[in-house]
C-alpha cells in the first residue's frame, strides 16, 4: 500500500475523518478504504473509495487492499482511454465545424451577410454559447475606432424573455460591451474575460442598458488577407455558465480566420460588381448623351435674351407648354440673370450658355421627367424667390445653387422610380444601393457636366466658396427624393405653425432649402386646370410604362398607380395626392409668406376639377353596378332579386371610391410625383 493510499479502520479515533455527511443523510460510516487511481504515465487521475467492508463493521484487510490494487490499474486504463475518446470526438467535431465552415465560404461569396451568419450560427453550435456578434470597421486605415455595420445572432437553447434573431442594427443601436471590441480593433490583441463584473474594462452600464446580463467575454481581431484588423468578433456567455479556456479561444480564433477571408471575398465580389455598375452607367450615358455643339453654343450667345414678361416667366399660373426647346434655354439664361448670380459669382457667359445646351442635352425623351420638366421647376423656383422676396432671407449662394439643383435635378431620368431601380436590379441600384437611388444618379451627373471642359459655371469661386456651393447643390438635389421629404415635413411644419421658425437657424434654413425643393417639384399642381390636368396625364403616362416593364419583365402586379387597367382611379389618386403630400406644403409656406398664396389657391381650384372627376367616376361606377345586378337579378329567384335590388338602393347612398392610402402612394411619388 502506498503511503497516499489510505485505509480508515478507526474513523472515530482518526482527525482526518468529518462526521458531517453521516449527520445529514444518517448513514453510519464506520472504515473507509481509500486509493489512488493512475494513468500509464503514474499520474493521479482520481480516486476509488470502498466504505463500510460489511453491515457489522468488520475492518478492510491488506488483501482487500491487494485486490483493490489490482483493479486499479484496469479503471485509470478506462477513464483514460474515456478521456481520448471524448478529447478526440470533440477535436473531430471541431475539425468537422471548421471544414463546414470552408465549405460555406465556397458555396457564398455574394452576400456579407449570409456567409457572416453562416460563420455565426456555427461558432454558436460548436462553442455553446449564447450570444455571437461581429462588427465591422467602417475604415481599417483611421486611427479613430468607428464600426460601420454590426451583425448579432442569439443562440435558440439561450433562455431570455425577448426573441432575439439575427438581425443587422445600426451602430448607434449597438450596446453590448462596445468598450471592449473597440479595444481588440484598436490592439489587435483578443481579450477573454471570465468574470466581467470584475474587469475595470468592461462597461457595465451598456450591459444594463442592453437588458442581456452578461458573465463572460471572448472577443477577437477579425483580419483581411493583408493583415489589417477588419472588425472584431466576439462571444458572450456560454450555455454551461463555465468560462472561455484557451481551447475555446483557439477554436474561435480559427473561425475568425475563415470570417475573415468570407468577408474578404464578398467585398473583393461586391467591389467588380460596383465596378460592373459604374461602367455600364457610364457606357449608357456615353452612348445617350454628348456635350453641345460649339455651333449651338455661338447661336446662343448672339440670340437676344426676351424680358421675363415676353417669357411669361414672371407669373405663378405660368404655362408649363408656352414655350419650345430653344425658348426654354433663353428664359433660364434670363432667369439666371434677373437674380444677379451671374455678376455675383462672376459666371462666364459662353460657359453658362454650354452649360445649360449640354444640361438639355442629358436629359432623356422620356413621358414626364424630361429637360421640360426640368425647367418648369426651375421657373417655380424662380418665381418663388423674386415674387416671394426669399432674396432678402437667401444667400446669393443659396439661391444659385438652388437654381442650378433645379435645372439638374432629374438629369438623366430614365422614367422609372427608385423602387422600380431596386426591384429590376439595374446598374444604378448597384452603383447608388437603394436609398435615393435616382437622386444621387442626378447629383453624380451634374457634378459629371460641371468638371466637364468649358461647363463649370462655379470656376471663379474659391476652394471654400466651391466646397460650400456643391454641398448645397447636393442637399437640393437630394431633398427632391419624396421619401426625405416625410421624413422631415412634421418637424418643418410644426416649426412653422408654432411660430418658431428662425432665419437665423441654420437647421431651420436646411429644413426650408429642402422643403423649397419639394414645392417646385410638385410646382406643376399649383398651375391653371388645363396646364395641371396635362402634367397629370404625362405623369400617368410615365408610370404606366413603368407598370407594364414590371408585368413583362420581373413579372410583378404593379401598384394602382402604375396599372394602367386602373387609369380611371387617377381622380381619386389625385385627391389623395392633393391632400395628403402637396397642400400641406404650401400652406405651410404661405405661412412663412404670404406672396405665396397664389400657389395654394391654384392648388383649391383644381382640387375641385379632380373633385368634380371623381364624383363623376363614382357615378358612371354605380350605374355599372346597376346594370350588372338587374342583368343578374333577371336568372335569380323572387328573394334573391329583392336582396339584390336593396342592395343596390343602398349603394346609391353616398359609397366611396375605393381609395389607395397615402402611404401606398409613396412608391410612385418617390421619384418626384
Amino acid at each position: 500500500m502506498f503511503p497516499w493510499d489510505i485505509n480508515f479502520n478507526h474513523l472515530c479515533t482518526d482527525h482526518r475523518f468529518s462526521d458531517e455527511i453521516d449527520k445529514l443523510t444518517g448513514y453510519k460510516t464506520q472504515s473507509i478504504l481509500c486509493m489512488a487511481i493512475r494513468n500509464s504515465d503514474g499520474e493521479v487521475i482520481g480516486v476509488v473509495q470502498a466504505i463500510n467492508k460489511n453491515p457489522s463493521g468488520t475492518p478492510f484487510t491488506e488483501d482487500d487492499e491487494k485486490v483493490l490494487q489490482m483493479y486499479l490499474p484496469f479503471c485509470g486504463i478506462s477513464i483514460s482511454n474515456a478521456k481520448l475518446f471524448s478529447e478526440s470526438r470533440k477535436e473531430y467535431e471541431r475539425s468537422r465545424a471548421l471544414l463546414e465552415v470552408v465549405n460555406d465560404l465556397f458555396e457564398e461569396q455574394t452576400d456579407l451577410e449570409k456567409i457572416v451568419r453562416k460563420i455565426m450560427q456555427r461558432a454558436l453550435t460548436l462553442l455553446q454559447c449564447e450570444r455571437c456578434s461581429v462588427l465591422l470597421l467602417e475604415d481599417i486605415h483611421s486611427p479613430v475606432v468607428k464600426f460601420s455595420q454590426t451583425f448579432e445572432l442569439m443562440s435558440p437553447l439561450c433562455s431570455v424573455d425577448r426573441d432575439i434573431s439575427m438581425e443587422k442594427v445600426s451602430c448607434s443601436d449597438w450596446l453590448i460591451n462596445n468598450s471592449i471590441a473597440e479595444l481588440v480593433a484598436s490592439t489587435g490583441l483578443p481579450v477573454n474575460i471570465s468574470d466581467v463584473c470584475q474587469d475595470p474594462r468592461f462597461d457595465a452600464e451598456a450591459d444594463q442598458a442592453s437588458g442581456f446580463h452578461i458573465r463572460s467575454v471572448l472577443c477577437v481581431p477579425i483580419w483581411n488577407r493583408t493583415h489589417q484588423i477588419i472588425g472584431v468578433a466576439q462571444i458572450l456567455n456560454r450555455l454551461d455558465r463555465k468560462t472561455f479556456n484557451d481551447a475555446d479561444q483557439r477554436l474561435f480564433e480559427a473561425f475568425v480566420i475563415f470570417c475573415g477571408l468570407g468577408i474578404n471575398n464578398t467585398m473583393m465580389y461586391n467591389q467588380v460588381k460596383k465596378t460592373w455598375a459604374k461602367q455600364s452607367v457610364a457606357l449608357d450615358m456615353l452612348s445617350y448623351h454628348a456635350t453641345c455643339s460649339k455651333a449651338e453654343v455661338d447661336r446662343l450667345k448672339a440670340a437676344k435674351i426676351p424680358l421675363s414678361s415676353e417669357l411669361g416667366i414672371d407669373e405663378f399660373h405660368f404655362n408649363d407648354f408656352s414655350l419650345d426647346n430653344d425658348a426654354m434655354i433663353t428664359a433660364s439664361l434670363r432667369m439666371f440673370l434677373e437674380l444677379g448670380v451671374v455678376q455675383k459669382f462672376k459666371i462666364d457667359y459662353e460657359v453658362l450658355c454650354r452649360w445649360l445646351l449640354t444640361v438639355r442635352k442629358n436629359y432623356r425623351t422620356v413621358a414626364y421627367h424630361n429637360w421640360r420638366h426640368a425647367f418648369n421647376v426651375s421657373q417655380c423656383m424662380f418665381i418663388m424667390i423674386t415674387t416671394a422676396a426669399f432674396q432678402e432671407v437667401l444667400t446669393e449662394t443659396e439661391t444659385l445653387a438652388l437654381m442650378v439643383g433645379c435645372f439638374c435635378h432629374d438629369l438623366d431620368h430614365r422614367g422609372t422610380n427608385n423602387a422600380f431601380q431596386a426591384k429590376s436590379g439595374s446598374a444604378l441600384a448597384l452603383l447608388y444601393g437603394t436609398s435615393a437611388t435616382l437622386e444621387h444618379h442626378h447629383f453624380n451627373h451634374a457634378v459629371m457636366i460641371l468638371q466637364s471642359e468649358g461647363h463649370n459655371i462655379f470656376a471663379n469661386l474659391c476652394s471654400k466658396e466651391y466646397c460650400n456651393m456643391m454641398q448645397l447643390l447636393k442637399q437640393a438635389i437630394l431633398s427632391t427624393d419624396l421619401t426625405l421629404y416625410f421624413k422631415k415635413r412634421t418637424t418643418f411644419f410644426d416649426c412653422v405653425l408654432s411660430g418658431q421658425f428662425s432665419w437665423s437657424d441654420e437647421e431651420h434654413r436646411d429644413m426650408f432649402r429642402s422643403m423649397l425643393m419639394t414645392a417646385c417639384d410638385l410646382g406643376a399642381v399649383t398651375r391653371p386646370w388645363e396646364i395641371s390636368k396635362q402634367v397629370a396625364e404625362l405623369v400617368t403616362s410615365e408610370f404606366f410604362e413603368q407598370g407594364d416593364r414590371e408585368r413583362s419583365e420581373l413579372k410583378l402586379t404593379p401598384a394602382a398607380i402604375f396599372d394602367r387597367n386602373r387609369k380611371d382611379e387617377l381622380p381619386v389618386l389625385q385627391l389623395e395626392w392633393i391632400d395628403g403630400i402637396c397642400k400641406p406644403l404650401y400652406e405651410a409656406l404661405v405661412k412663412l409668406n404670404r406672396k405665396l398664396q397664389p400657389m395654394v389657391d391654384g392648388i383649391d381650384a383644381n382640387r375641385k376639377k379632380w373633385e368634380e372627376l371623381c364624383l363623376s367616376y363614382q357615378q358612371t361606377r354605380r350605374a355599372s353596378e346597376c346594370n350588372t345586378v338587374e342583368t343578374d337579378s333577371t336568372h335569380e329567384p323572387e328573394s334573391s332579386q329583392s336582396e339584390a335590388t336593396n342592395q343596390n338602393e343602398g349603394s346609391t347612398h353616398g359609397v366611396e371610391p375605393k381609395q389607395t392610402p397615402v402611404a401606398n402612394y409613396k412608391e410612385g411619388a418617390c421619384c418626384g410625383h
